[in-house]
C-alpha cells in the first residue's frame, strides 16, 4: 500500500514533524506487522528520526548550517542551493520503520522529521506501508 501527502515549510532550514500524519496511515492501513518507507522524493530535503524539542530542533539546524558553511560550491553558480543537496545526500531521503500490532516502532523519544534545507517549498511525502504476512 502506497500512500502520500504533501507539507509546506516556512523556512530555508526547518525540522517538521510528521510523525502523528505516519502513524494515522498506519492505522489508516490495517497492517498489524510489516514495515513502512518513508521517502521525500526531493534532493533537497531528508526525513530523520530526533527528539522533538524545541532547543534540539534548534541545535540541528545550526549543525546542518555550520556543515556546509565556508565553501565555495560550484553549483551555486547554477542554483545557488549546493548545500541543499549535500545536506540532503548526508541526512537521507528516506527511513524504514517497523510496524508491530499495527503501531509504529520507534524508541520514546523518536519522532519522523521532514529536514527542509532549501525552503520555502511544498514537499511531497511518500508513505509505503508493506505487510508482513
Amino acid at each position: 500500500m502506497v500512500k502520500e501527502f504533501s507539507i509546506s515549510s516556512e523556512n530555508r532550514y526547518q525540522l517538521i514533524d510528521i510523525t502523528d500524519k505516519v502513524e494515522e496511515m498506519v492505522r489508516e492501513s490495517g497492517v498489524k506487522d510489516g514495515l513502512v518507507f518513508i521517502f521525500a522524493p526531493h534532493s533537497t530535503a531528508a526525513i530523520v528520526l530526533t527528539e522533538n524539542e524545541s532547543g534540539l530542533k534548534q541545535d540541528w539546524l545550526a549543525v546542518l548550517k555550520k556543515m556546509v558553511s565556508g565553501f565555495d560550491f560550484l553549483h551555486n553558480k547554477i542554483d545557488d542551493n549546493a548545500d541543499s543537496h549535500i545536506l540532503s545526500g548526508l541526512l537521507g531521503q528516506g527511513r524504514t520503520l517497523m510496524v508491530e500490532n499495527g503501531r509504529l516502532i520507534r524508541g520514546t523519544w523518536q519522532q519522523i522529521f521532514l529536514v527542509e534545507v532549501d525552503g520555502p517549498r511544498e514537499r511531497r511525502i511518500i508513505v509505503k506501508i508493506i505487510n508482513e504476512q
